[in-house]
């Protein structure tokens, strides 16, 4: 979603508000702009595009102040342009706003009526004239915030720098992150710790509907009702990260090549590899054998990695398994018995949907494990068990190696709860736990198909449609595949467990529609052979993920073979993910795609 910095500084800000803001760009964007104070007077710079833009404007007419907003926009109310680019500012201050303001209509025609003028088509504006109308009354900016804030309906971060007072920031948060870095008489805001780690290493959360008031000596909290409070300060290791491409042409391939290492980094914080064992760093406050339903929630990709969870609990387990979209669960009022398992599951721990779908099972009284790739994001918090995905931070847009460091915790988690509700004896859980152990190893053996992948990209690139096949665990992985394709090309495609081929998807199939088929050497290998045949007797363009023997197996020609290396066949998602994964960021490089920030997409999905 948006980005947001701010910074009360000894010095001219607008270019490490810039920097800040570039560390930032995975949370996805289209316009940019900062705000300084230049002699009291508020003045500011906005660009439509990328940073790059911001900063040619910088370079031919800088800004100087020592205090400043900066923001990166991924419009929801109004076009991307400069008109509608953050900060949005009055005569008597500048405002950043992450998110929506659902009632802004109805402010926006009341302060119409009071005759304030508006210049944007945006929901962020209308905050601005808020606080602006408020300190026309006669309050001073601190009162008109508090005012202001509880009139605001919606998911929001906030920050504000006012007119005359360069010693003074102010920032808010209601569902959206936010974050306060602490300087030597310096103070910084931004959207998460990583945005602020060239500043500092001590870092204050903001809870959900605090906001905070910055000056040069310090920050004062205050919770929701307005009311002071102390948040703890911590240190963040975020100022260790080196970001940056490598040797790589996007962040995408980085993190692709990554998987490896953090899948193997993930598993050891789960898995006794000396005992073949999972040992879970962390104890259910119930007991497993009295556990009778899960729920899995999540959007997007990470909905993809809960529906294959869903076969490994119910195997595993063998408790029915109920896995929904956060965005429909949060309104479907699903009963919820009490004392069940729910687990939400986020690379951000932000997602506004699925934040809300954890608080509904909550209300429900339900235990809820979070499988978060963020420990210090507002889900991992609310959450009554963090099951910590050790991917590291993930800038490109198209989720890559968190998705396959969920895949793996929550495999482990399934191997964990099957042992303790005694669904697993000892010796299914050493042959499952050798399987994870292998994972690693077989990723980096699925990376050097990438070649052949690249080749292949060449040829799917001229699709129009694109159909992905799978059953069992790989039909979820079809729908990632679709997914991906779909979101890096702009090629439309569409995932479908292979079993319903012929319920409609074979209507599709002619000589110039390329099918994908997953299909590893599982239980259902010879059902996947039989609609491959059916793909082929229709002249379809068959690209087949398989082992190395899947393509003769199948007795039919095929256009293109990925061969897989050899493995067991319960984790393969884990594995075939690789080559799905490079088959869409190929076809989109191939295009002239940006393979980090697809058009339209954000990172981080902080508002409906």
């Amino acid at each position: 979603m948006c980005g947001i910095v701010g910074i009360l500084g000894t010095r001219p800000v607008a270019a490490q508000i810039v920097d800040a803001l570039k560390r930032l760009e995975y949370r996805g964007y289209d316009s940019a702009g900062v705000a300084t104070l230049e002699s009291g007077r508020l003045t500011r710079r906005r660009a439509e595009g990328k940073l790059r833009n911001l900063e040619v404007l910088l370079s031919e007419a800088p800004l100087r102040g020592a205090i400043g907003i900066g923001h990166t926009r991924w419009a929801t109310h109004g076009r991307p342009n400069e008109t509608n680019a953050h900060p949005h500012a009055t005569e008597r201050l500048a405002v950043v706003h992450n998110g929506i303001i659902e009632n802004f209509r109805e402010l926006r025609e009341e302060l119409t009526a009071k005759g304030r003028v508006f210049a944007t088509e945006t929901d962020s504006e209308v905050v601005a004239h808020l606080v602006t109308d408020l300190m026309d009354e006669g309050k001073a900016p601190i009162d008109a915030v508090a005012a202001a804030l509880p009139r605001l309906k919606g998911a929001f971060a906030l920050a504000f720098l006012f007119a005359g007072d360069d010693d003074l920031l102010i920032g808010a948060r209601r569902g959206a992150p936010l974050a306060v870095g602490h300087g030597d008489g310096e103070m910084f805001l931004g959207s998460d710790a990583l945005a602020l780690a060239p500043f500092t290493d001590e870092i204050t959360y903001l809870e959900d509907g605090d906001w905070v008031v910055l000056r040069h000596n310090g920050a004062s909290f205050r919770n929701e009702a307005g009311q002071i409070v102390a948040r703890q300060k911590q240190k963040t290791a975020a100022s260790a990260l080196l970001i940056d491409k490598g040797n790589y042409r996007h962040f995408m391939a980085k993190e692709i090549h990554e998987q490896a290492e953090v899948v193997g980094r993930t598993l050891a914080h789960y898995v006794d590899p000396a005992a073949l064992s999972v040992q879970l760093p962390f104890v259910f406050p119930f007991d497993p054998v009295k556990l009778d339903r899960i729920t899995i929630l999540a959007c997007g990709t990470a909905y993809v990695a809960g529906l294959t969870a869903k076969y490994w609990f119910e195997s595993f387990c063998r408790i029915p398994v109920e896995i929904d979209v956060a965005s429909e669960f949060r309104y479907r009022e699903a009963p919820m018995r009490a004392g069940g398992l729910t687990i939400v599951v986020s690379q951000s721990g932000e997602t506004a949907d699925t934040l809300a779908s954890l608080r509904y099972a909550r209300q429900n009284r339900q235990c809820i494990v979070g499988v978060v790739n963020v420990p210090t994001s507002t889900m991992a918090r609310e959450s009554d068990i963090l099951a910590p995905t050790l991917a590291g931070p993930e800038i490109g847009v198209a989720s890559t190696k968190a998705f396959t460091c969920q895949l793996a915790v929550l495999a482990c988690i399934a191997v964990g709860l099957g042992r303790a509700m005694g669904t697993l004896d000892r010796e299914r859980e050493r042959s499952l736990v050798g399987e994870l152990m292998a994972l690693p190893g077989l990723i980096v053996e699925a990376t050097k198909r990438e070649h052949e992948i690249e080749h292949l990209a060449r040829t799917l690139s001229h699709a129009r449609d694109v159909l992905y096949l799978g059953r069992g665990t790989s039909f979820p992985l079809a729908l990632e595949g679709a997914l991906k394709l779909k979101e890096l090309s702009y090629i439309h495609a569409e995932g479908y467990a292979a079993g319903e081929l012929k319920h409609g998807p074979i209507a599709l199939i002619d000589e110039d529609m390329p099918v994908v088929v997953i299909a590893p050497p599982d239980a259902v290998f010879e059902k996947t052979v039989s609609n491959l045949q059916e793909v082929s007797a229709r002249g379809g363009r068959i690209i087949l993920i398989g082992d190395a023997g899947a393509a003769e197996a199948a007795s039919v020609h095929v256009e293109a073979a990925v061969a897989m290396p050899p493995m067991a066949p319960t984790f393969t998602p884990i594995v075939y993910a690789v080559p799905v994964q490079l088959l869409a960021y190929h076809v989109a490089v191939v295009l002239g795609k940006d393979a980090d920030q697809p058009r339209n997409l954000a990172k981080s999905v902080t508002v409906e």
